[in-house]
């Protein structure tokens, strides 16, 4: 039992490190290859680019375990192409209320829980607000650090607080998708490698954060609890809708059919309300 302890003591780590790319590459490529992102949250990229932004500035203070950091990297990487090719590839206005979480389709409706977004937010129909965004938070960040870490007394609980940030945001990944597939009934556009993967990362990382000797802040552990509950909300999620199609409704003119107690006029036709129409008058 030590052994195997001791295997997924190494196993984990590297798992972690590669989890991004093996979680998201798959996601990638299927909106490259259909040439769209209907379906897939764009929340996903702003939390995971953000919450690995301010986990590396959480590193100088806290001196977590160094997979940890090498994995923000790889998050940032992978994210990054990510969001690129969900800006090329996102849907039209015409997909306005047919498609699952889609942030593309001209307004700010399509939020997080439904409602409208200040200033349009991680909304907006030009890919260069959002690439301005992300640098202007790293700017800001690195502005700070170097202010703040000369002062050790003030330092500490900046480190602290911006780490707990970090990964408060990072666990709430997974419900952007959660009310996407709630409000369609399908998981359509989510797929299923990546539920898998965070599955299979949520068990590594409780393992590891549990058994590790090495330095593992109560954060980590505590946003990675959360997240793993999540995670199993929408396995349960996707066992019930599936990628159905959504359905659309259609709606009948309610005197499109013959009723058979309306009368007959003299030609053996009825009307849709029944009224006796004259000879040589149209009827629609």
């Amino acid at each position: 039992m030590s052994f195997f302890t001791s295997l997924l003591g190494y196993a984990a780590p590297i798992f972690l490190i590669l989890s991004p790319i093996l979680s998201y590459s798959d996601q990638a490529l299927s909106m490259h290859r259909t040439r769209s992102s209907a379906g897939f949250s764009l929340d996903i990229p702003l939390i995971m680019l953000v919450a690995s932004i301010l986990r590396i500035f959480y590193y100088p203070g806290a001196r977590f375990d160094t997979a940890l950091l090498v994995q923000s990297f790889c998050m940032i990487f992978i994210q990054a192409i990510l969001l690129k090719i969900a800006l090329d590839n996102r849907p039209g206005p015409a997909s306005k209320g047919g498609d699952a979480a889609t942030p593309f389709s001209g307004g700010a409706s399509d939020g997080l829980l439904g409602g409208k977004r200040p200033y349009n937010f991680w909304q907006w129909r030009s890919p260069k607000p959002y690439w301005q965004f992300l640098l202007y938070l790293f700017i800001t960040l690195t502005v700070l650090e170097l202010m703040l870490a000369p002062f050790g007394y003030i330092y500490p609980g900046y480190s602290a607080l911006i780490g707990y940030m970090g990964l408060s945001i990072e666990a709430t990944l997974p419900l952007p998708q959660l009310f996407a597939n709630a409000r369609s009934r399908s998981c359509k556009g989510f797929r299923l490698s990546v539920l898998a993967s965070w599955l299979l990362g949520d068990a590594m990382k409780m393992f590891w954060f549990f058994t590790s000797m090495t330095a593992i802040p109560w954060a980590f552990k505590l946003c990675g609890i959360f997240q793993a509950c999540c995670d199993s909300l929408l396995g349960i999620q996707y066992l019930m809708f599936g990628e159905k199609e959504v359905a659309t409704r259609v709606q009948q003119w309610p005197y499109a059919g013959i009723k058979p107690h309306l009368p007959r006029m003299s030609n053996g036709m009825r009307t849709p309300t029944g009224r006796m129409t004259p000879i040589g008058e149209k009827t629609y």
